[in-house]
């Protein structure tokens, strides 16, 4: 079946105002309606991938991240490892019950790894 991109998001320090840039920009709604106050873009059209934005903390940079569903994040997350990745953020449970992880590439980008509330 393979592992599909699910979801993208912008990790910005301005989030706030990246939000309103593309809102405004493609006539996206932002729905932040959500358990984490995340800015989710309403595009108004059922194509694409669904995305949004996150703020990020006074360390780092901004960037734009993929999320993959995957059935078994620990196991994706030690084979990114033994592929010369690395763990950022362990798996949790988000509130809605879904669980994710991030890890860093060999190139050192951010990738989401994703598991939805069966």
């Amino acid at each position: 079946m393979g592992n599909p991109v699910v979801q993208w998001q912008i990790v910005t320090r301005n989030a706030e105002k990246v939000a309103d840039f593309y809102s405004r920009l493609f006539d996206w709604k932002i729905n932040s309606n959500n358990a984490l106050g995340y800015r989710a873009f309403e595009t108004g059209n059922g194509r694409g991938i669904p995305g949004g934005v996150w703020p990020r903390g006074e360390e780092g940079h901004d960037l734009v991240q993929l999320f993959v569903e995957v059935d078994d994040i620990d196991g994706y997350l030690a084979k990114a490892e033994s592929l010369g990745g690395r763990t950022l953020i362990p798996k949790q449970q988000l509130p809605d019950g879904d669980a994710l992880a991030l890890l860093i590439d060999p190139a050192g980008l951010s990738i989401g790894l994703y598991t939805p509330h069966k």
